[in-house]
């Protein structure tokens, strides 16, 4: 029999706004993905300026400007943003794996020490390194 009431209901949570609103743990998932790629840029941008250093001064003087520039600086920092989050969420996930912390309240507070975390852990490495 056919679902009379099929043209009442939303089809997709793709509407943010209207239907579906974005819970933490969601985001911090999309996030950690996002953040994994991302971090393809620096490590191509590393690899680059690395090949450079080996063909020659003048290459790598290019390879190094872009680097070192302004734009460079901002790809690094977001990068190492990227990789303490995406650290802190596969240790996140390592204790869903082994069954621990998987109530609604304590995986809500393990999203916003992830969040909290990667930014604290950025800072220290921008100020110490």
């Amino acid at each position: 029999m056919a679902d009379v009431n099929r043209g009442n209901r939303p089809l997709s949570p793709f509407m943010l706004g209207q239907y579906y609103r974005p819970q933490l743990n969601s985001v911090t998932s999309i996030l950690t993905r996002i953040s994994g790629n991302a971090m393809i840029v620096a490590a191509i941008l590393i690899a680059w300026w690395l090949l450079a250093a080996g063909s020659g001064p003048e290459y790598f003087a290019v390879a190094d400007f872009v680097i070192t520039s302004f734009i460079g600086d901002v790809i690094m920092f977001f990068s190492v943003l990227g990789l303490w989050y995406h650290s802190l969420a596969g240790i996140r996930h390592l204790l869903w794996d082994n069954g621990y912390c998987l109530d609604v309240e304590t995986a809500d507070k393990l999203g916003w020490v992830i969040i909290g975390g990667s930014i604290v852990l950025t800072l220290l490495t921008a100020i110490i390194v």
